[in-house]
């Protein structure tokens, strides 16, 4: 098929989304004939910088393929690792339409003001003669388990919290709270204080606390969050930025602590429970959320928000209602993608109030033999098959493990069988291991996983 003008070809069309266009599939085709060297580079906080080096036709000819192609690409990473800060060396043509498509009023407004916003920087899109050179900070954060810690995993609809002694949990606790739809971030301080002094009674002293909380962390403050969506800006920026920080020190001074994004400690718990490295999970639950285990067993410090990075070319693909884009992984790898599905599957969900219900009445159906739910998820295994060649570009893992309510049961074992069936017949090259978790990864809860994040100085 015809894609900007370029020919784009694949095998193993979704069957209930045939008009798919694998992005890896586009930018393959694209850069046959691309020969013009083009760079850019994205800073992000404590001036990390990203380095891509790709080729352009930098012809009128292909102008539309050509920013087109830059655009996603600059989307991808954004959300992937992070930026406020774009630089550009090569076409100028392209410059100027990456500068437009990412301003306040261009196409891309959405993410110039949440990544602005997310960094307390202002975006910018900026030509250079030369890319700043590549800089990123590793530093070990996860596996820690010596001592008396206190792990705690901060949800939308529960919190965990585990007291941990030399990696053993000797007690833990789940608390429903409301955080999201709570305007009072003392409310949230409060209840974080509350758990942490409710595991300490279980330990003889604290020698450090992990924290795994959903949202963007970074240097332990939160940088955006659901978690506090009801919370006014300024509420935010003085009392709920710094939340963790806070009730760390209520609780001593100088402890050792460590935030991190729950889909990292997810996958960090499962790296552990495994004996793995070098390993990529995803979560496709209520949204859809990576975490990133390197070669070494630390957690990275990319944003992995996957949800929001694109996967699919097709100009026919499902409009985000958030970010206003088209073709992100929220709408392919999570319960959205089961309801985005079941018109074509033959089955209406009108009537069912949430999307949580929604999904578990599908695979409601697909435990009674329904063959559309089937179909669902074998589209899903599609998309997937497809779609983790590209995501391993950029992370590079030996494994993938797959995790969230939408691949429990049946359906995760069709999803996995459809996914593996794409790889083998398409990407015969590309040896990932997808892996579903096991019951000794099940039982390594977030929270004990949280607390082995920070390490104890000798």
């Amino acid at each position: 098929m015809l894609h900007y003008g370029i020919e784009v070809d694949y095998k193993n069309k979704p069957e209930l989304d045939p008009e798919f266009i694998p992005l890896l599939s586009f930018n393959k085709a694209f850069l046959k004939t691309a020969k013009v060297p083009f760079g850019l580079a994205i800073e992000r906080l404590d001036k990390q910088v990203h380095v891509i080096n790709t080729f352009v036709h930098d012809d009128d000819a292909f102008s539309d393929a050509d920013n087109y192609y830059i655009d996603r690409l600059v989307k991808f990473e954004l959300w992937q690792k992070g930026g406020f800060r774009i630089y550009v060396k090569g076409s100028d043509s392209i410059y100027e339409s990456l500068k437009k498509v990412y301003s306040a009023t261009g196409a891309r407004a959405f993410d110039v003001e949440f990544f602005g916003n997310l960094y307390q920087e202002k975006f910018e899109v900026v030509k250079c003669d030369e890319l700043p050179e590549a800089y990123e900070i590793k530093t070990a954060r996860g596996g820690h388990f010596d001592g008396c810690r206190i792990g705690f995993d901060a949800g939308g609809s529960d919190n965990k919290v585990a007291a941990v002694i030399d990696g053993e949990a000797v007690y833990s606790k789940e608390t429903v709270w409301n955080p999201k739809i709570n305007s009072d971030p003392d409310y949230h301080f409060n209840g974080i204080v509350a758990a942490f002094k409710d595991a300490m009674q279980h330990l003889p002293r604290v020698d450090a606390i992990g924290i795994s909380s959903a949202g963007l962390i970074g240097n332990n403050q939160v940088l955006a969050a659901q978690l506090f969506q009801k919370v006014p800006k300024e509420l935010f920026d003085a009392k709920g930025r710094n939340v963790y920080i806070r009730a760390v020190a209520e609780i001593g001074d100088n402890i050792p602590f460590e935030v991190a994004n729950d889909g990292d400690v997810a996958a960090l718990a499962g790296a552990v429970s495994m004996g793995k490295k070098n390993l990529l999970g995803l979560a496709l639950g209520t949204s859809f959320i990576g975490g990133f285990v390197d070669a070494d067993g630390n957690l990275s410090n990319w944003l992995s928000e996957l949800a929001f990075a694109p996967v699919d070319a097709s100009c026919k693909a499902k409009t985000d209602d958030w970010t206003g884009d088209i073709g992100v992984g929220v709408h392919y790898f999570c319960q959205e993608a089961v309801i985005k599905l079941s018109g074509a599957a033959g089955i209406s969900l009108d009537g069912i109030d949430t999307p949580a219900k929604k999904l578990k009445a599908v695979q409601n159906l697909l435990d009674e033999g329904h063959s559309g739910a089937a179909a669902i998820f074998r589209s899903i295994g599609a998309y997937l098959g497809h779609t983790v060649p590209f995501y391993n570009q950029s992370y590079k893992a030996d494994s993938m493990l797959l995790l969230g309510r939408v691949v429990s049961g049946k359906g995760g074992d069709i999803i996995l069988e459809t996914a593996n069936a794409v790889l083998k017949e398409d990407y015969p090259d590309v040896t990932v291991e997808l892996l579903l978790p096991d019951e000794k990864t099940r039982r390594l809860g977030q929270s004990v996983a949280a607390a082995s994040l920070p390490a104890i100085a000798k």
